[in-house]
């Protein structure tokens, strides 16, 4: 069969599909499930603040508008490497590409009237082998009310449930608060299990318009030398 040619147009020396945007649209609508950052959003207990701060403007006779940025590595939608909770392994600057890039599936769960999701309720889901799974909460409303204090209670991850999906063996797992195991209690022990088991752990993301389903999930940290963490710009896109 004779293969259809391609218009393309070259850029710094690779060739992208020409036009790229008309291409885009036959894949579905970008969602961003990034939360934005601002100076005096909520962080975690003891984590530094978020600062930002012009130091040059425009507008005040200088060149440029440059900025300043201070910020925990783990405010808002950032990802945990496992070095975060495990001396010696992976940092962030080492994350596989694959592990937060492709097939993704947003999930809903509520977590019941503790706000901890359990294994019985992932059970219902059909979770297999090298899922990237997404839970979506109520906590995504946190962002969307841009509240700039810390909610203690949130939904989170029980650690019996981090067993289940570190025995599932998925790929990774995001969650739309700033922690995946909850405030105190087993927090630190679910981010072990899931760790210690190679899953890469999105946190802070907002699911608000994304509806349960599959999804292609697009979400890069920036590349810190020797962080255990990093923030992230992440998006899904529906497939067609």
């Amino acid at each position: 069969m004779r293969q259809k040619k391609i218009k393309t147009k070259k850029q710094g020396g690779t060739v992208f599909p020409w036009p790229l945007k008309k291409r885009m649209k036959s894949c579905g609508k970008l969602i961003d499930i990034s939360v934005p950052v601002r100076a005096g959003m909520a962080v975690w207990p003891g984590d530094p603040p978020v600062e930002l701060e012009q130091m040059q403007a425009i507008e005040k006779g200088d060149a440029a508008n440059i900025s300043r940025i201070a910020m925990g590595a783990h405010s808002g939608t950032h990802v945990d490497a496992p070095l975060h909770y495990i001396s010696g392994t992976e940092g962030i600057d080492e994350m596989p590409p694959d592990a937060l890039l492709g097939p993704a599936r947003v999930i809903t769960v509520s977590g019941g009237a503790r706000g901890e999701i359990g294994q019985k309720e992932l059970e219902t889901h059909g979770i297999g082998r090298g899922e990237r799974i997404l839970l979506k909460t109520a906590n995504s409303a946190f962002w969307r009310a841009r509240h700039d204090l810390f909610h203690e209670e949130f939904v989170h991850l029980g650690a019996a449930a981090a067993g289940f999906l570190a025995a599932k063996k998925i790929r990774a797992i995001g969650t739309d608060y700033l922690s995946v195991g909850g405030y105190g209690g087993e927090g630190a022990l679910a981010h072990r299990v899931l760790l210690e088991a190679g899953i890469w752990i999105i946190e802070g993301l907002d699911l608000s318009d994304a509806a349960p389903g599959s999804y292609e999930l697009i979400c890069l940290p920036l590349k810190i030398e020797g962080a255990e963490a990093a923030p992230a710009r992440a998006y899904l896109r529906k497939f067609s």
